[in-house]
């Protein structure tokens, strides 16, 4: 289709005297509105003014200009329809063969922390998605552009042929549908918050595409990472990466997973996952002290394993973690010293990304087959359960320690999970198990002699006394559990019968 006229108003104004001054040399009369047009003059490139061509003038501060038949009878013209020309013409309506628009700056907007709720309103778009849809849906005749990325493409094929393919507009015209919902989703998900709305009937979000990844969690699967718009900085999407290769799938899976650990902490702590879990969490004074534990929780396991630490990575602890394959490093920043000994590294992964902003509820998002389900994140901490203890022995100043470890911990473990801790660090995760017992005897065998003295957390209260008993002969001195089982007097008794100290906290934490 050949492009006699065009109308440009955008908000972004990327690469647009380039392309419209290319347009204008082949002879396309522009039309435009507001600031595109005051730019489109400036730079000397000739254009009309929208009011020109309705005969009417922008009213309601803007809010009215495009929204006329003029307009709108120029982009949805079946062009070879004998009823739509004559309309044109006792109409006096001339076709308008592109648009090019992109619309107000509604994410930009709310993403500020003073935006007003009027402030998001007056931001809401009305003509920019009224013109982009009519231009999309008469696709057949008109090319419609929302990025400043397909300039050049348009450019090139008006350069080359005179003419922009059909494949070419069917191509925009998805991808004109596409940034129309996603904008659209963008402000339903806002003013649902707004109304305290938890669980409306449709769920409306959006994501933006981040980058292609290699495959996913195996070779024969095709991924791509996609990230919230609207993410807080405590995301593993706003991460600087500052070395090594690509993320792939499992990477940012096992990332996020040590990420929604660490960020448990105030302290100093670092966390390592495998595969979705974590083998060794610590915490301490320094980040060389956290390190240090959280390697010692299984050396093992830790191997071609993921890093997150909450404080900067200093050389000292460069130096450690140096030591050993890491796939990831994440941290609040690197020292320069650290970064000139981790960068020797030529495929380590280092992630700088901003702590300071995590604590909001978000939903949490898990689809299955044909559908999703949607669930607020599990944020619920020990300071915010209704705390009993209803064993003989009240906990120790040190063993209430261990307890706040295990159950910050337990609660990013696969269920079935049981968590060991003893002096600032895990001894002993068992993951992901059938049966809760079997879960304990993983844990247990994985932390061996240090498992005496140690605290237990569960993620779900115990069926029967067996965990309690198991537990007893490993030497643990101490449980924190949901409670709520109806044979937990059982387990208190025996519980009681051992010497252990069992806290109840009412909450359940199962991590499917």
């Amino acid at each position: 289709m050949t492009i006699k006229r065009a109308l440009v108003s955008v908000s972004n104004k990327e690469g647009l005297l380039p392309f419209a001054e290319k347009l204008a040399s082949h002879g396309v009369e522009i039309i435009s509105t507001g600031g595109t047009k005051k730019a489109l003059e400036e730079a000397g490139i000739p254009v009309i003014g929208i009011s020109e061509v309705t005969g009417f003038p922008e009213i309601m501060d803007g809010r009215v200009k495009t929204l006329h038949p003029k307009i709108h009878g120029g982009l949805l013209a079946v062009r070879d329809n004998e009823t739509h020309k004559q309309a044109m013409h006792e109409n006096e309506i001339a076709p308008i063969d592109l648009v090019v628009v992109n619309l107000y700056p509604f994410k930009e907007t709310i993403a500020k922390e003073d935006t007003t709720f009027s402030d998001a309103i007056e931001n809401i778009d009305i003509g920019g998605p009224s013109m982009l849809r009519s231009a999309a849906k008469n696709h057949a005749y008109v090319t419609v552009v929302v990025d400043p990325k397909d300039y050049e493409t348009v450019a090139g094929e008006l350069e080359s042929v005179g003419s922009v393919s059909e494949e070419t507009r069917r191509r925009l015209a998805a991808k004109t549908f596409r940034h129309t919902a996603a904008y659209d989703a963008l402000i339903a998900e806002y003013l649902t918050a707004a109304v305290e709305e938890e669980h409306p009937e449709s769920f409306t979000v959006t994501f933006e595409k981040k980058q292609d990844l290699r495959y996913g969690e195996n070779p024969h699967q095709k991924a791509a990472f996609y990230a919230n718009p609207l993410a807080g900085s405590l995301s593993l999407t706003n991460a600087e990466q500052l070395h090594g290769k690509e993320l792939s799938y499992n990477n940012i899976n096992d990332a996020d997973a040590a990420l929604s650990i660490v960020k448990e902490f105030s302290d100093p702590a670092v966390v390592a996952v495998k595969h979705m879990n974590p083998c060794g969490v610590g915490t301490g004074s320094t980040v060389l002290e956290a390190y240090t534990r959280a390697f010692e929780a299984d050396p093992v396991s830790i191997f071609g394993g993921i890093i997150a630490s909450n404080t900067e990575i200093d050389a000292e602890t460069a130096e450690k973690l140096a030591e050993i394959f890491l796939e990831i490093i994440i941290a609040p920043s690197f020292t320069d010293e650290a970064l000139e000994i981790l960068t020797k590294k030529k495929n380590i992964r280092l992630l700088k990304l901003d702590f300071t902003d995590g604590k909001g509820i978000a939903k949490k998002v898990t689809t299955v087959s044909g559908g999703m389900l949607v669930q607020d994140e599990d944020v619920y901490g020990l300071d915010d359960a209704n705390v009993t203890i209803p064993t003989k022995r009240q906990p120790t100043e040190q063993e209430w320690k261990d307890l706040k470890l295990a159950w910050k911990v337990v609660k990013h473990v696969k269920s079935n999970a049981i968590v060991l801790a003893k002096d600032e660090m895990t001894v002993g995760v068992g993951a992901g198990q059938m049966n809760r017992v079997g879960a304990a005897k993983i844990a247990i065998e994985q932390a061996g002699e240090r498992a005496k003295g140690s605290a237990l957390g569960s993620d779900a209260f115990f069926p029967m006394d067996d965990t309690v008993e198991a537990a007893a002969r490993a030497g643990v001195t101490a449980i924190i559990q949901p409670g709520g089982s109806i044979k937990d007097e059982d387990s208190i008794k025996k519980a009681d019968e051992h010497g252990i100290t069992m806290v109840f906290t009412g909450v359940r934490h199962f991590r499917h």
